[in-house]
């Protein structure tokens, strides 16, 4: 795709146009570390920047996530977004299994002397103004300033409970002895709800893990951030860490919540009919618990078929996303693609599909989440708390049962479930009973389900005011944008 913004005319790159030339619109590059839950929302900043701001954006990715559903993703975006891909890095060296932040991380890393160049390219052929990386991206920070771009930003995809956990990881490196998973008393971070050490960020989990290190690295980074942290979150989700973290400190970047960004529904528009609305469309409203794992989760045999026999016990309506186990591998298996890898349905109770014909629908690898979540007769999101997936149930009013599995999803579904109360968590043991009971409380309850309900359509109104002009997300993006204009030097 080419660039939407050519650099002709424009004085500030001194090829001598004509004073009377318009400038060429500013120009962003954001680079999308590995996972479309980090593309999706870097995606969504820059069409909101360019059908607010007038700016356009490349997108930096990694060879390493050149999937078919990432080039479909990236081919359906607007005009003034283009891509481009750093090239392939040989990670051969590292040890088998190594974790997902480890690999990309060090993948990151590697790049720097790539995306540097790429970035120079870019300031030749375009009004570059800002440089914002990702959440395992802080090491690019370096890349932008060895090409001289002065603006640059981290963007955290997920939400400022987290952001707070790893700013504060260089302190809690040096006085927290021992594991995080052993500590007797749950984690409290300023402003935050207290997490328990088993729920906290699955890389922590481990000291000895490479991960554990390239976390802290991060949260070291981040501190040095010169210019700002944007967060893809909102004050009401969490109004204590919202509230600490606008306020300046030192040895902090500012910080920005300019959330909720997430995908819009044209992406997922097709010319054929798609089978889970046509099904939706027959069902009572609300009357329907959709059950997804996100496009990275897989669930264990043992607990796969639990859900099924929960899901059917509980007399709900369901409508299941499923994918095959992931006993062979992790439960995030599947995060560099989102097929799944075998046949799922051979993997559900034998006799399952039949008994559920009449109340639920299953089907393989993937449906059009925001529809789903958009349409009238869902009721109810059994969800991985992903934080994508959270917004998305936040912005069109579905309650949520909280089934984690791995990152930062334990984190939140403790926020959301105890800090909150927008969602219900899946006791651990995960038997089909009290999955059952847990999705019977949320649908139809009159207890906690009633106040989950209650507080999902209070932030539901909450999203929808901070993104309308003037409202807060809308502000702090503008305030972002506006520095990016102010003292430009021709």
């Amino acid at each position: 795709m080419e660039h939407a913004a050519a650099a002709n005319g424009s004085c500030c790159n001194g090829n001598g146009a004509a004073a009377s030339s318009p400038p060429p619109p500013p120009h962003v590059a954001m680079l999308a570390t590995p996972g479309m839950g980090h593309l999706i929302p870097l995606a969504e900043l820059a069409k909101r920047l360019a059908s607010r701001h007038g700016v356009t954006t490349t997108l930096v990715t990694f060879a390493s996530t050149a999937s078919a559903t990432q080039r479909a993703f990236l081919s359906s975006l607007p005009p003034a977004i283009s891509s481009l891909s750093l090239p392939p890095v040989d990670l051969s060296d590292l040890p088998r299994g190594a974790a997902i932040e480890t690999l990309m991380s060090e993948e990151c890393l590697r790049l720097v002397p790539a995306l540097t160049s790429l970035l120079l390219d870019l300031k030749k052929t375009t009004r570059l103004v800002a440089f914002v990386a990702d959440l395992f991206g802080a090491d690019s920070l370096d890349a932008a300033a060895a090409a001289g771009v002065e603006r640059r930003y981290i963007f955290f995809p997920t939400n400022l409970h987290v952001l707070t956990l790893i700013l504060s990881l260089p302190e809690l490196d040096a006085t927290v002895a021992g594991e995080f998973r052993d500590l007797a008393e749950p984690l409290r971070l300023p402003g935050c709800v207290g997490i328990p050490g088993e729920d906290i960020l699955m890389p922590l989990q481990d000291k000895t893990n490479p991960a554990y290190r390239w976390m802290v690295h991060h949260g070291q980074k981040y501190r040095e951030a010169p210019e700002a942290i944007l967060v893809n979150s909102f004050d009401a989700v969490e109004p204590g860490p919202a509230k600490i973290l606008r306020q300046p400190a030192p040895g902090r970047p500012v910080v920005y919540p300019i959330g909720p960004l997430i995908q819009g529904g044209k992406e997922e528009d097709a010319s054929s009919p798609c089978p889970c609305v046509e099904w939706l469309d027959r069902q009572p409203e609300k009357s329907v618990i959709f059950v997804s794992f996100g496009s990275g989760g897989a669930l264990p045999a043992e607990q796969m078929r639990e859900l099924a026999l929960g899901l059917e016990l509980s007399g709900q309506r369901f409508l299941w996303v499923v994918r095959s186990p992931s006993d062979e591998g992790t439960v995030n298996e599947n995060y560099y693609d989102a097929q799944s890898k075998k046949d799922p349905f051979a993997y559900l109770p034998e006799g399952f599909i039949e008994r559920t014909k009449d109340v639920g629908l299953v089907v393989p690898s993937w449906a059009p989440q925001i529809k789903v979540l958009a349409h009238r007769a869902t009721g109810g999101f059994l969800t991985h708390c992903g934080w994508n997936s959270v917004l998305e149930s936040l912005v069109y009013g579905v309650p949520m049962v909280a089934w984690p599995l791995f990152a930062e999803q334990r984190q939140n579904a403790v926020m959301l479930s105890e800090g909150i109360g927008a969602a219900i968590r899946v006791p651990e043991s995960k038997g089909r009973e009290k999955i059952a009971a847990t999705v019977r409380e949320l649908m139809e309850g009159e207890g906690k389900g009633a106040a989950v309900r209650a507080k999902v359509a209070e932030l539901q109104k909450a999203a929808t005011e901070g993104l309308k002009e003037g409202g807060a997300a809308a502000a702090a993006l503008a305030e972002v944008v506006d520095k990016w204009t102010v003292g430009e030097k021709c």
